[in-house]
């Protein structure tokens, strides 16, 4: 029996509530809480730093080079916040030097 459907937080077009990837937009996470990149907590825009763990929120983009809140994209230019791992290829945030999985140092583009 299908569910019902939510507002994507980024288009505004209804999906499934089960959906990690709005079909109109493309972008991830289309319904429920922004997390925090730190420790998943739920985190709301604006904030300075997450209430749980006190990661800080605010990032400089490693695209455009502006302040932003670290959601999923930056809020200057659209482009998503997380690297890829150069050897295990696992997705995050660049929230550290290394690799959350493998530990490897992480390339990460800074302007």
């Amino acid at each position: 029996m299908p569910g019902y459907k939510h507002p994507c937080k980024y288009c505004g077009k209804l999906v499934s509530s089960d959906d990690n990837m709005c079909p109109f937009c493309g972008k991830v996470n289309p319904v429920g809480d922004i997390r925090c990149p730190n420790c998943r907590s739920p985190i709301e825009e604006g904030q300075m730093r997450c209430s749980h763990c006190g990661f800080a929120l605010q990032t400089i983009c490693f695209v455009c080079g502006k302040t932003t809140f670290f959601g999923d994209y930056c809020q200057n230019c659209g482009q998503r916040l997380t690297v890829f791992c150069p050897k295990c290829k696992v997705e995050q945030p660049p929230i550290g030097e290394k690799c959350i999985k493998c530990g490897k140092p992480l390339k990460i583009r800074r302007k």
